[in-house]
């Protein structure tokens, strides 16, 4: 993968679901660095498009390409894909009968193939990075939203990908928990990784993302930089969108 070429590219990209169409020609491209917001009221399909990149959801029309490989069902190493392309949801799905050290090694001994030491001295490296080494040797349960998060953080960043997708990741969070997650999000953009996260949370879209898209219906209506989005969406659902959330 050369350094300019697209990490991400989605040509005429279409999903159904039965009779629902939750994505419709969709057509987007992410270049190494780029830091993307995803919007949208719920069910515009912004979790099928995410989900898609990630082959959690098979598209059923267009094509889907990382870096160089096209996703689709005669890929040999699935896995070898997603190891370039971190995944957190909103649930934050850690194994309840592992300690959080545990969790994040599973992945590297099964899918890396390292030794213990090699898979535990990296998971070392990210609970530092997201700020709660301290807690390597509890179980899910004992840690609150705010931090289980931050550990599906770090356990999607010891695959070291090349992207990272974000699903609502603060929306199952009380409220004074948000910015715990928010603050580790915000320190990896700064390091250039690259993101597409869905979110409702604006702040940081204005603070963050690089370009905004707005989807409705399974469809891309709007993507601009923070400040035209914000301050001169052109389409009047992105403006009745807008009314909508930034109200609250």
């Amino acid at each position: 993968m050369t350094s300019d070429a697209p990490l991400i590219r989605m040509q005429a990209v279409g999903k159904r679901f039965g009779n629902f169409q939750a994505l419709a020609n969709i057509d987007l491209t992410v270049t190494s660095g780029e830091r993307i917001v995803v919007c949208g009221p719920s069910g515009s399909g912004k979790s099928t498009l995410i989900r898609c990149i990630n082959r959690l959801e098979k598209h059923d029309a267009g094509r889907i390409f990382i870096g160089q490989t096209e996703l689709t069902d005669a890929m040999e190493d699935l896995n070898a894909v997603r190891r370039e392309v971190g995944m957190v949801f909103q649930s934050f799905n850690l194994f309840p009968h592992m300690t959080v050290l545990k969790n994040l090694m599973l992945a590297q001994r099964l899918v890396r193939k390292i030794t213990r030491q090699e898979a535990q001295d990296i998971a070392m490296h990210y609970l530092e990075r997201v700020r709660i080494p301290e807690q390597a040797k509890k179980y899910p349960i004992q840690l609150s939203g705010g931090q289980q998060q931050r550990v599906a953080i770090a356990r999607a960043l010891c695959m070291k990908p090349q992207v990272m997708l974000f699903d609502e990741p603060t929306s199952a969070l009380d409220p004074e928990m948000i910015h715990e997650v928010l603050d580790v999000m915000v320190d990896l953009a700064k390091d250039g990784m690259t993101m597409i996260c869905v979110t409702h949370e604006m702040g940081f879209a204005r603070s963050v993302a690089d370009r905004v898209i707005f989807m409705d219906e399974g469809r891309i209506l709007e993507q601009a930089p923070p400040l035209d989005f914000f301050q001169n969406p052109r389409r009047g659902r992105t403006k009745q969108f807008l009314s909508q959330i930034l109200q609250h």
